[in-house]
């Protein structure tokens, strides 16, 4: 035994495909110098010997069986390698271009690249080139032929980029066994046609109908319409139970009326929507308002419940969505997310991808343009996020507005970006019904099989311009000309079924007469009067006035000890053990609660109640401050542990997770959670309010003009740290001025809290609100004020008391208080404990206003009228004058003061940059506005800094 070969076993069976052709190569180079290859190569081939002796099926069964030479080796590893091309690259050369009067081709694709010719591969057996080659396959020419059909179609496959090998092997055995071949019966090929008609007729319609309007006609990607049928049947088949779907406005109208099945009548009268005569404009302050601003006719989302059979129920969505391409994507993702989460167990959500479905459907512009879609494909495989897979379809006009793919992206393919997420991509004509119909199938299949996105870059092309008022022949002339001249699918499809038999041309002309005629009954019905324009009905929203938020002393002490309990295999850090058994004295009689500790009593006290929780964010689990500590890790084998989630008193789920350094996407998939899991808590946090405005878009969009413009409600909360530290410009200001400026009809809550019991309440409101009327609340949190003791509130107020949308001072003789001071947020503690502060105590009082919008008038009224001798109200902010509250502010107080006392500034000079970027600036800044602002000389005239 211990003299036996090393390769006594070897034998050519071995290898195959690829590896075959490239061991041939190194055979060959070893037959024409052994020392030219590796010893181990060389000990290998003097053991299996020459392929003709090792008995391989493939040369046994090959009617062309003979003793393989040189030239034989030469035209099998070139075939071989032809082969693994038209595998990874014959996408370049399929036909998936309707307008393209010949199909790209590619080097790698052609024969005579490879120094052979047709001719060669004919005198090579199938099975050399392919192991496992059908049997009605020959020779090598047989199986590039065959190759080239499977590849190089009007259905095309570009998954060479995907690493996993289950993966891979998974979706070249779906294409090589020409599964994706559908074989539609008659029924079916008649129903996608009827499909295609209805399409088509509307769009005809409503161009005939509405001369001019804009519709963003689907007309060139009218299959996109059946994709989703046949996507959506199958996922309800299967067990979905609600399918959410997210796309821009072109094709919107036709995806609302045949997929979501919005009333045509409904649709029609939207073009003629005017002001409503029954309602009476209000005049006032800010202005005359009609009521319900509502949106455009193409940003509109719908929802259909699909029956089927007394059993199966599922629900439809297509999101509301701005003119913002793709800003909708993660919304849809994160309103997927919490389709499938059972938020209803204590400990963390179950989630189970079979139940919900996300659909995208991108622009070919837009899908490379727009950052938030590589946001939205990077939290596919993070643990906090997943869906199970998002299928995403690319409707592809080969058009950006005016700008054509050269000018639009630096890839190959609009598809390209999903590349690096490893995502597989098939491109498809989407002048052949069929072929869409299969690439639809197939995704749905792998999401189901693997769980990960797939994408669909469906080719087609836009019939008018950018909208119906838009002549593209001034930028796209040649383009144009062909489009005009091009028939469109329904035609074309309609051709080829009444040549198989399928349909005669009279039923076609019946079907077309049908289409026509409800159409123009609904018409009719608008033009009667008989449909309007339909409208949310919105409630005034309930702020945070009226709600008893005190919890018991007894859950409270029993949370707390349960918060500091963990598995006896479980060793918590040293040094954070001591921080968080510190909290144990929170609740002692003469103890106090730190911010992080309200905040967690209120979350496991608002699990009580029932109301599940969500929270994320950058750095969150910890706490960009080190403060919060919600997931513990074990010290010595990195195991997490989660608290909160197992305090016995809950009866809801708590989700905690780190989001990816980035905010748009993070945010708007939280929106998305939050307009779908309306009975669930959800808070996103941003590592420093300065990053919130790289979400601006999703606060704009979304957030804060939801309700006003879709009757989108929304209780989702912001929290954002805000604070003058002297951290320099971007770790100061949260951006409070911003949101002030969005304030308008009850659009949310902005505040900005100084105490831990304030922030305590405040959660709780916003929990108790959700089974209401929600609205959005955001938080300007603390930094410093996250440790500093005077921040912290005795326990016995997390018990008795409730929030307070001013906090005021109560004076020892309110008729020497000659001064108030109005501010909101750190400064407030700043000038209440400021060392000189005796010098004037009883001459100035300090008001922090703890909600800031909606604006609390009565409260701050009441201030004034109890405080006979106040001769100066003064507004005080860290934030340069063009920044924080003043500018939102300064009306507000002037309405209230009436003329009656001086109003006054003191806070920083209009600056570009939120902050001063030196920390000795700063501090002696914020040194000169709080003497200046405590004014012991009354007379002094107050100054900006």
């Amino acid at each position: 035994m211990a003299n036996q070969p090393l390769f006594s076993g070897a034998s050519w069976s071995e290898f195959f495909g690829p590896n075959y052709g490239y061991v041939l190569e190194l055979y060959e180079q070893y037959l024409q110098d052994p020392a030219s290859v590796d010893a181990t190569v060389r000990d290998y081939f003097d053991h299996a010997g020459a392929p003709e002796q090792s008995g391989q099926p493939y040369v046994e069964h090959s009617s062309q069986a003979s003793a393989i030479n040189a030239d034989d080796i030469r035209i099998v590893v070139a075939a071989v390698d032809l082969a693994r091309n038209i595998r990874e690259f014959g996408h370049r050369g399929a036909r998936v271009n309707a307008l393209a009067q010949s199909p790209s081709d590619s080097p790698l694709l052609q024969t005579e690249s490879y120094g052979i010719t047709e001719a060669d591969l004919k005198t090579i057996p199938a099975q050399w080139v392919w192991r496992k080659a059908p049997s009605h396959l020959h020779t090598a020419a047989d199986v590039i032929a065959h190759l080239r059909k499977l590849y190089s179609g009007t259905l095309a496959y570009d998954f060479g980029h995907v690493n996993n090998a289950a993966e891979l092997n998974w979706l070249t055995n779906y294409v090589e066994s020409e599964t994706p071949a559908v074989h539609l019966t008659s029924e079916e090929k008649r129903s996608l046609w009827y499909r295609l008609l209805e399409v088509e007729q509307f769009e005809k319609f409503l161009h005939r109908t509405f001369v001019g309007q804009k519709r963003f006609s689907i007309e060139g990607l009218d299959v996109l319409v059946p994709m989703l049928d046949w996507l959506i049947e199958r996922a309800v088949a299967r067990g979905t139970r609600y399918v959410s779907m997210g796309m821009a406005h072109r094709g919107r109208l036709n995806v609302l009326a045949h997929v979501l099945r919005k009333p045509y009548d409904v649709i029609f009268s939207e073009f003629h929507a005017s002001p409503n005569k029954d309602l009476v404009p209000s005049e006032g302050s800010m202005g005359i308002n009609y009521g319900w601003t509502g949106d455009v006719k193409y940003h509109l989302g719908a929802h259909r419940t699909v029956d089927e059979g007394d059993l199966v129920e599922a629900r439809l969505m297509l999101a509301n969505n701005p003119s913002h391409l793709e800003f909708v994507d993660p919304v849809v993702v994160g309103s997927t997310r919490a389709a499938q989460d059972d938020r209803t167990q204590r400990g963390t959500p179950h989630t189970d991808p079979k139940k919900a479905l996300a659909v995208l459907v991108h622009g070919d512009a837009a899908f490379p343009g727009e950052g938030v879609v590589a946001e939205t494909l990077n939290m596919s495989q993070l643990p906090g996020y997943q869906v199970g897979g998002v299928i995403h379809i690319i409707a592809n006009n080969q058009l950006g507005f005016t700008a054509e793919s050269h000018e639009s992206r630096s890839t190959r393919y609009a598809s390209d970006l999903a590349k690096g997420f490893e995502i597989p991509v098939v491109h498809v004509s989407a002048d052949d019904p069929e072929s869409c119909v299969a690439a639809v199938l197939m995704a749905y299949k792998y999401r189901e099989q693997f769980h990960k996105d797939f994408l669909i870059d469906l080719i087609g092309y836009r019939r008018w311009g950018h909208n119906e008022m838009d002549d593209p022949a001034a930028t796209q002339p040649v383009l144009y000309g062909a489009i005009n001249s091009h028939r469109g699918v329904r035609e074309l499809y309609q051709d080829e079924l009444t040549d198989q038999g399928v349909l005669t041309k009279e039923e076609g002309q019946q079907g077309e007469a049908r289409v026509q005629k409800h159409l123009q009954d609904a018409y009719s019905r608008v033009q009667k009067g008989e449909v309007k324009p339909t409208q949310p009905q919105l409630s005034p929203v309930t702020m945070t006035e009226g709600f008893e938020t005190g919890v018991s002393a007894d859950l409270l002490r029993d949370i707390n000890q349960q918060l500091l309990e963990w598995p006896s295999s479980f060793t918590v850090y040293p040094k954070l053990q001591r921080i968080l058994e510190r909290r144990a004295q929170s609740l002692a009689d003469n103890g106090k609660v730190d911010w992080a500790t309200a905040e967690t009593l209120a979350f496991a006290s608002i699990l009580s109640d029932g109301t599940a929780i969500r929270l994320t964010g950058q750095d969150t689990e910890r706490g960009t401050f080190g403060h919060r500590h919600l997931v513990l890790h074990d010290y010595k084998t990195g195991e997490r542990h989660i608290p909160i989630a197992h305090v016995k008193s809950n009866r809801a789920s708590f989700d905690v997770h780190n989001s990816p350094l980035s905010e748009t996407g993070p945010l708007g998939f939280e929106y998305g959670y939050d307009i779908q899991a309306k009975d669930t808590l959800v808070l996103w946090e941003a590592q420093f309010g300065d990053f919130a405005n790289v979400a601006q878009v999703i606060i704009d969009q979304f957030i804060v003009s939801g309700r006003s413009k879709w009757g989108q409600e929304s209780g989702i909360v912001l929290l954002l740290p805000h604070g003058y530290e002297g951290q320099g410009p971007e770790h100061s200001s949260g951006r409070l001025e911003r949101f002030l400026q969005l304030s308008a009809e009850n659009s949310w809550v902005v505040a900005n809290v100084t105490s831990a019991a304030q922030y305590f309440h405040l959660l709780r409101v916003q929990a108790m609100r959700l089974q209401g009327q929600p609205c959005p609340l955001v938080v300007m949190t603390p930094k410093s004020l996250l440790r500093n003791p005077h921040a912290a509130s005795p326990w016995q107020q997390l018990v008795e008391g409730r929030f307070h949308r001013v906090l005021s001072e109560t004076p020892s003789d309110p008729y020497q208080v000659s001064r108030v001071i109005f501010c909101s947020g750190k400064i407030a503690i700043d000038l209440e404990h400021d060392s000189t502060r005796g010098e004037v105590e009883n001459q100035v009082q300090i008001c922090r206003i703890e909600q800031l919008y909606p604006f609390p008038k009565e409260s701050v009224q009441a201030i004034l009228q109890a405080l006979p001798s106040v001769k100066e109200v003064v507004w005080v902010q860290e934030e340069p004058k063009n920044m924080g509250a003043w500018g939102y502010i300064e009306p507000h107080l002037r309405a209230v003061t009436n003329g009656q006392y001086t109003l006054r500034y003191v806070g920083r000079a209009a600056h570009a940059s939120p902050a001063e970027g030196v920390a000795d600036v700063h501090q002696h800044v914020q040194n000169e506005l709080i003497q200046t602002a405590l004014g012991r000389d009354l007379t002094q005239e107050i100054t900006e800094f």
